[in-house]
């Protein structure tokens, strides 16, 4: 479960943001605001159609085993101090930048949203209230973005193109991510021909599981899987009478908010 951390600053009157605390259970997933993981199957899954918000663990099940880096990725990684909550740390989320890619997709796994939209499928990231564009309508990846001689600059979330394994999974791929972002928490780098691919697999009517592999033969001498995720369809998402679904609550990284945290609660 994500707890605020509000419960260890109040006594300082900080207003703070999220951090991890232990884990949700992923069988029966809730949150805060109320929103209920549906449980048992809910019946088979709709074809090429991931619609709708998802409740997730809240925590992603990250990959224990990294395969060897290159010199290149030990030397950048080496650079790399996690744990935003100390002074020593240069996490990107201690100054409040965004997550970007890979990272955001399995930072926060409370809660997930998708938007179908002609030739184009809208992922909605919860943590920071993130959109992203993946397209479906046949393009490919940008060669080279980044590059001296591309049209395509290296953007925090990359390019993403998108396209269905079967009727039930979207698989997406993503480059010209910024190097400047983590690929998780851990802080494990990623260069700027890293590729990331993202396969969300509806196994019935309320199970979506989630895989995100990267393939970055400049720092790793192979590709990985980073993190694994299972979320599940939640209750009275296709409840007319429900009203909207909102996400579980506005997670949001406020610079002011963590300096004030920085100067009050971290040890010197």
């Amino acid at each position: 479960m994500r707890k605020s951390l509000l419960h260890f600053v109040i006594a300082f009157g900080v207003v703070a943001l999220f951090c991890p605390s232990g884990t949700r259970s992923q069988s029966s997933p809730g949150n805060a605001a109320g929103l209920t993981g549906a449980k048992g199957v809910g019946g088979p899954a709709p074809e090429h159609d991931l619609s709708g918000t998802w409740i997730g663990p809240g925590e992603p099940q990250l990959t224990i085993q990294i395969p060897p880096m290159t010199a290149e990725g030990k030397a950048k990684f080496k650079l790399n101090t996690p744990d935003p909550f100390t002074q020593a740390s240069n996490d990107p989320w201690k100054t409040c930048d965004t997550f970007g890619m890979p990272r955001v997709v399995n930072n926060e796994v409370l809660n997930i949203g998708f938007a179908t939209m002609p030739g184009r499928v809208i992922i909605l990231e919860n943590y920071g209230r993130i959109w992203r564009e993946v397209w479906t309508d046949g393009r490919q990846l940008p060669k080279d973005p980044g590059g001296r001689d591309s049209e395509f600059s290296s953007r925090w979330y990359g390019y993403s193109v998108g396209h269905w394994e079967g009727p039930n999974t979207l698989v997406v791929e993503t480059n010209g991510m910024m190097p400047q972002s983590w690929v998780d928490r851990r802080g494990f780098p990623h260069s700027f021909s890293a590729v990331a691919t993202e396969r969300y697999t509806r196994t019935d009517h309320n199970t979506l599981k989630m895989t995100e592999t990267l393939d970055d033969p400049a720092y790793y001498t192979k590709p990985f899987v980073i993190a694994e995720v299972t979320y599940h369809w939640i209750v009275g998402e296709d409840d007319p009478k429900a009203g909207a679904i909102p996400f579980a609550d506005e997670q949001m990284c406020i610079p002011s908010e963590m300096i004030r945290y920085i100067e009050t609660v971290v040890p010197k």
